[in-house]
């Protein structure tokens, strides 16, 4: 096993890869393939590699170690293996994985659409950053300076890159400032909480801290959700959270969901008190316990979660990029017109 994982771990799946490999396997497995059949179907269309790995895989499989192990061997992404993990306590097996390879995906093009996104506006920024180095320390100086001896006054736009000169410093010195705060932060204490204190700080971060919440919200609830129709009661439900030593974080959300449970809280009412979840899952869990359809309102919430997540993020992409385009545009105009607006005013001088 041990020489397995070091041969394997320099070929590490991309997240993209994982999630089509997932979907593909539940695409499948909803067709009748058993498992083992699934992989070697997938494992002709894939390069040799990553055959011999699936081969291997289908040897660690025959030995009877179960398949979210051998994706945890394989290097997948934690939550697609709790994914999978959840479908072999419930049965949904393929419906599962496909909602799991669905989600992946979708996180993955966001994080492609946010490097996209800042890669053009990085560029410009480095290219707007050495033309202001050479205007403000080479060809300004020359033109106040004369400027000046004909007595004209500065206009607006030259004191915009003075000014931006004088306090661009400061504002990279606090920005230092703070990302060295929060190094130590997270060294002398951040790192020494459990994890559950850990997400409920992230959550109260602007802006990311919402999509956070909604990532938990909605992972914990179509979860939850596949293992009630599997049958299941909401006790057991969490007592299979307990036992996921794939995710620490799910984990301990399920041991602090029984314990509260056990003694006599309402499900909805310790829902409600857990800040790294929305205050509307309990609206949900009580009108799902209420009606006796618990299982399909939360899976209902779930994806009204990630669509909710996907709305937030694309709302903020749009506010990022026009925000810099503007902010660079000011500088490069204020440039050109520094040096411009004197020049004709000495024009209209002669």
């Amino acid at each position: 096993m041990t020489v397995w994982y070091t041969m394997m771990k320099p070929r590490k799946w991309s997240i993209e890869e994982q999630a089509k490999f997932l979907k593909r396997m539940g695409e499948l497995l909803s067709q009748g393939y058993p498992i083992a059949e699934a992989i070697a179907s997938i494992a002709l269309h894939l390069p040799l590699f990553r055959k011999e790995e699936l081969n291997n895989s289908l040897i660690e499989l025959k030995k009877g170690q179960s398949f979210h192990d051998v994706l945890s061997t394989l290097g997948f992404h934690q939550d697609l293996i709790g994914y999978v993990y959840f479908a072999e306590q419930h049965g949904s097996f393929a419906e599962a994985l496909l909602e799991g390879s669905e989600l992946a995906l979708v996180k993955d093009q966001d994080r492609k659409k946010l490097f996209k996104l800042l890669q053009y506006p990085s560029l410009l920024i480095f290219i707007t950053g050495f033309l202001f180095f050479f205007v403000q320390h080479s060809l300004l100086p020359k033109f106040t300076g004369l400027f000046n001896s004909m007595s004209l006054e500065a206009n607006f736009f030259t004191k915009v890159l003075y000014s931006f000169d004088r306090y661009f410093p400061l504002l990279i010195t606090f920005v230092i400032v703070i990302f060295a705060f929060a190094g130590g932060y997270y060294l002398l204490i951040f790192r020494n909480l459990s994890l559950l204190q850990q997400q409920g700080q992230l959550v109260r971060i602007p802006v990311i801290g919402k999509i956070f919440t909604l990532l938990f919200t909605h992972y914990f609830s179509v979860q939850l959700s596949f293992l009630l129709s599997g049958g299941i009661s909401v006790l057991e439900a969490l007592l299979l959270f307990e036992k996921n030593d794939k995710q620490p974080f799910y984990s301990q959300i399920g041991t602090l969901l029984k314990q509260k449970l056990i003694t006599g809280e309402s499900l909805e009412d310790i829902v409600y008190n857990i800040s790294f979840f929305e205050k509307e899952l309990s609206t949900i869990m009580k009108h799902g316990q209420d009606n006796g359809k618990l299982e399909q309102e939360l899976r209902f919430y779930s994806q009204h979660c990630v669509r909710v997540m996907e709305e937030r993020i694309e709302k903020t992409l749009k506010i990022i990029q026009p925000i810099l385009y503007l902010l660079i545009g000011f500088l490069v105009v204020s440039m050109y017109l520094a040096i411009l607006l004197p020049m004709f005013h000495l024009l209209d001088g002669i």
